[in-house]
This record gives structure tokens, sequence and C-alpha cells, in this order.
């Protein structure tokens, strides 16, 4: 007996067929209890390398007042299930200008957890070994492992020393559940011609859109068109349906009429679109899958076809 594609790539808790989906699961953990909020500040050492030691306590902010801490940024948190941030700065007696301010967030699920360091991590960042993976700049070090975020970011110099980085890192690391697991639902893009790297997770409003749900954006390699391409999954057909005419009649108030081909759950547009020029929508059963910056049609089709075909034989399996 056949089983949907999500059913095959996440079965958590038995909740399986009960819409989790291989792009857009978000599993729901437990909230920490208080006993677990009070161990969460442990997280964060009292000091490492060389003389670089905690100034003050632990803070910890909840959905409520992260605001206080990231005024600006929380909204950006929240829809990734965010729970409880613990926050400290660090400095060193020889370096007082100096700051080293770390950030745990507790997220929703590691699908979450991926989807807020995906906002931040670039392809041409330097990767390190930390976590599921974790990147580097001269005042900046981020990875993610389980469902947690952490964030280190230096103040008051151009560039810390890349050990003094990696050892408040590697501490941090060490008090969090070993998790080194990536998503699953990345896995529809593996082995497709993706530039590495450029995988996001988006929690909500897909290309800005709030007609879009959450899902997948990457950017392919130039032999595959050079587009954005991203992958929805909606909750039924009759969802995915909503979503596809809500994007037709946003290009149609827009002056850009839409070309469309097929029917019914299994239909595809191309268009103009407003922001990102050239795009190719397909809507499969309650999958939207599509492309933009598209410049050569027969590219982008090509592509679509690839990620259909890898989804199908999975489903088949």
């Amino acid at each position: 007996m056949k089983k949907r594609f999500s059913e095959i790539i996440t079965c958590r808790g038995g909740l399986c067929g009960v819409a989790a989906t291989v792009l857009l699961v978000l599993s729901l953990l437990p909230s920490l209890s208080p006993a677990a909020s009070s161990s969460f500040t442990q997280i964060l050492p009292d000091q490492f390398h060389q003389g670089w030691a905690r100034e003050g306590q632990v803070a910890l902010y909840n959905p409520e007042n992260l605001f206080e801490h990231i005024n600006g940024e929380a909204e950006l948190y929240i829809p990734y299930g965010f729970s409880t941030l613990a926050t400290a700065a660090y400095g060193h007696k020889a370096r007082p200008d100096v700051r080293l301010v770390a950030e745990v967030y507790r997220m929703g699920s590691l699908l979450d957890a991926f989807g807020i360091y995906s906002n931040y991590r670039k392809p041409d960042y330097e990767t390190v070994r930390l976590g599921a993976e974790g990147f580097a700049s001269p005042t900046q070090l981020l990875f993610y492992q389980g469902q947690y975020f952490v964030k280190l970011q230096a103040t008051g110099t151009t560039g810390l020393e890349r050990e003094t980085l990696m050892a408040c890192a590697r501490l941090i690391s060490g008090n969090l559940p070993a998790n080194a697991s990536r998503p699953q639902e990345l896995a529809i893009l593996a082995g497709l011609p993706i530039v590495p790297k450029s995988e996001r997770y988006l929690a909500q409003g897909l290309l800005g859109y709030a007609f879009f749900r959450r899902g997948f954006i990457a950017e392919t390699k130039p032999e595959a068109g050079s587009v954005r391409v991203f992958l929805m999954e909606e909750e039924s057909r009759e969802t995915a349906g909503r979503a596809f005419e809500a994007y037709r009649a946003y290009l149609r108030e827009e002056g850009q009429a839409a070309s469309l081909s097929g029917a019914g759950d299994r239909r595809s547009l191309s268009a103009i679109d407003p922001l990102y020029g050239g795009v190719y929508l397909v809507q499969e059963d309650r999958l939207l899958l599509g492309a933009v910056r598209v410049k050569d049609q027969t590219a982008a089709a090509r592509f679509i076809t690839l990620l259909r075909e890898k989804m199908a034989a999975a489903h088949n399996r």
C-alpha cells in the first residue's frame, strides 16, 4: 500500500498521516518545566578560554518579553516556535571595551531551529563544525543543535580571535542535548542542482506573500537556470488551490496576466511577478512548487520536473 510522501519521511510520536509533511512538519515538543527553566541558565558557562568570564547573571526571556532584548527582531523568532532565550555577556580584564554576548534560543523543533539559523546563513560564510551546522565571521559564530539556535556576537571590536569564539561555542554545545541531525525535510532537495547552503525554511509568508504559508526556498546552480525555487505543502488540495488562485488574483490586480496550463489540482502558470520577475508555479495535488527570477522558462520547468519526479519516487517506495 502506497503512503503519502510525508508519511515516509516523517513519523513522530505516532502522528503519521495527520498533516505531518516533508516540507512543513512542525513537531510540537513539550514546554520547559520550572525545573528545566532553571537549568536552562546553566547552558551558558561561567568562564572560558584564558580569562573570559561572565558579567552578571544569565537573563531569561520568553515570547512575551523577547522584544526587550531584541526589539525589532522578536517577530522573526515567534513563528518558529520560540519559547525561551538564555543570554549573557562575557568580558576580559585585558580588553575592557570588548564584550562577547552569547544567546541560546529554544525553538519549537529541529526544523524551526534550522529555519531561524537559515535566516542568517549565507553560502559564502565559513563553516564551523558545531551541532548540526554552524558558520563564523570575524565577530560572530552561529550554529543550531537539535531544537536550539546559538548566536555569539562580539562588540567593541572588528574581529575576535576564532579560538575565543570556538571555545565559548564548544562549551555551550556540550551543555546542550547531543544532536548533529539536520531536518529530515531537507532530504527532498538533496542531490538536486542547488547552491550549497542556500536552503532556507520560512515559517510563514513565503516570498513575503501572506497567501503563501510556510515552506522552503533555495537558489539553483547556473545549469538549472540560476533561479530561486520554492516549495510548499498545504493541508489539502483545496487549500493549495486557494493559495494558487490568491497568487493568480494578485498578479491580475498588478496588471500581470498569467499563462495557464493544466486543470484542477494539476496545473501551472507562468507570468511576470512585480517583485521577482519571471515566475513559474505548479500545483500538484496539495503541493505548490515554483521558481522566481525566471529568465528561461524551459530550464525552470525542467528543474520543477526533477523535483516532482524525486518526490514521486520517494512516495512510491
